[in-house]
Order: structure tokens, then sequence, then C-alpha cells
């Protein structure tokens, strides 16, 4: 089943169960799917979907800690709801340790000595959490490990 099946199947769950968050949350990601199709003019494979609600949930993250900040916990409650939906479609998050040993297996196969070297070390292991972790938290690891 690819994600825009499933994508299409929990919007058609949410009308019938009446759940407009929900509801709401899969327009949204059907919405950017859509211009971003128009975009590119081609139709989005399951890894570019992936790519697109990785950016909607990282803007979900970013909206919580705001509405946070500003002592706005409704606004950021709602956001948090709707970051899990969005979780709902992603491929399952890797742990902190499993970043780690990812991280440490790429420095060890590349021969990354300092800090210099974050550059080749994010270019090479981007492609094995995508989607599976926040590129924050990996850079971070990456820093970590090669200091």
């Amino acid at each position: 089943m690819t994600l825009k099946t499933r994508l299409n199947d929990s919007m058609k769950a949410a009308m019938k169960a009446r759940d407009t968050l929900r509801l709401s949350a899969v327009r949204m990601i059907n919405a950017v799917i859509k211009n971003r199709e128009i975009e590119t003019h081609a139709e989005l494979n399951d890894q570019a979907i992936i790519d697109v609600i990785s950016t909607l949930a990282k803007q979900r993250r970013e909206s919580i800690r705001m509405f946070r900040e500003g002592n706005r916990l409704e606004l950021a409650e709602k956001e948090e709801l709707e970051l899990a939906i969005l979780l709902e479609f992603l491929p399952v998050q890797l742990t902190a340790d499993e970043i780690d040993k990812l991280v440490s297996q790429v420095i060890a196969e590349l021969g990354a000595a300092g800090v210099k070297d974050m550059g080749r070390v994010m270019k090479s292991i981007t492609p094995l959490t995508a989607g599976k972790a926040e590129g924050k938290i990996v850079s971070d690891s990456v820093r970590r490990l090669l200091a």
C-alpha cells in the first residue's frame, strides 16, 4: 500500500468518524503534496511524500516550541496533536542510541577525524536517516561524536 493510499484511507476514516482534527491534518498533508506535485510537474513517490511530511513535522515542532515560549499552551497542545498524526505516516523514528550508532559507523567508514569532516559525515548519514530522525538531532550527534 502506498503512502498516498494510506493518507486517502485515513481521510475517509476521519470523515466517517467525524474526527475533525485528523481530517484537517490529513487534508493539510494532501494539499502540500498536491502543491509539490504541481511545482515539480510529476507525481511524488513515497520517499518524496515522507520528505514532505518530515518538513511538516519539523514545522510543528518549531511551532510547539514558540507557542510554549509565548505561553500559548492551548495552541501548543493543538500542534502536538497534529504532530502525532503526522508521525503516524512517517517511518518509525530512530532513538538517540540508534542515531549515535549509525553516526559512529559512518565516521569509522569515512575515517573522519574532527569537526572539519562534519560535512562529509552529514552527506553520508542524511540518506540513512531521512524521515527516520530529525536533522538537528543527527547533526548534534555528529558534532558531539566528532569533537
